[in-house]
């Protein structure tokens, strides 16, 4: 049909002919939408593994500030850049294990948290960094790709052990 071909407005094609295609993009669209509020619903849970997803989101989010504040204080010396970023990023990691991994913010206070998890904190480094020193004893010809995934191996341990006392002891 053309524009010389159309005599009054009832000639162009109805609204229904184009929803026949669009239909199932919509109805994708709102099956996709209904699925990711079913996970953020979900991750928002206190279901433990919902926690633990949100723990791990955490533990990221303070290193990226740990790395942040040792690249920012690297010119005073990478043993006090070291010291600055751990504390700090613990600090900020145990804050927001507080109040968005376990919801803690109304039961536990925020020296508790800070002292509790701290605590954790140096408990865990010092498990890692008997079991790095245990592997470079036991294992002193490890290859470099080894290493790497034993160090992996420790630090996912070390997590998943913080995460089991912080969610039962302390929160």
């Amino acid at each position: 049909m053309t524009v010389l071909q159309i005599t009054h407005p009832g000639a162009l094609p109805s609204p229904s002919v184009y929803t026949a295609w669009a239909a199932p993009y919509s109805t994708l669209r709102t099956e996709r939408h209904n699925r990711l509020d079913r996970v953020r619903q979900y991750l928002r849970g206190d279901h433990a593994f919902a926690q633990l997803i949100r723990f791990a989101l955490v533990g990221g989010s303070s290193n990226v500030a740990y790395v942040l504040l040792f690249m920012a204080m690297h010119g005073i010396g990478p043993l006090v850049a070291n010291i600055a970023g751990s504390v700090v990023s613990t600090v900020i990691a145990n804050e927001l294990h507080r109040q968005l991994t376990f919801r803690a913010a109304g039961r536990v206070g925020w020296f508790t948290a800070q002292w509790e998890g701290g605590g954790l904190a140096l408990l865990g480094l010092g498990i890692s960094t008997a079991a790095l020193a245990g592997l470079d004893f036991w294992a002193p010809s490890l290859g470099e790709a080894a290493q790497a995934g034993a160090v992996i191996a420790i630090m996912a341990a070390v997590g998943g052990l913080r995460f089991l006392a912080l969610r039962g002891l302390v929160f």
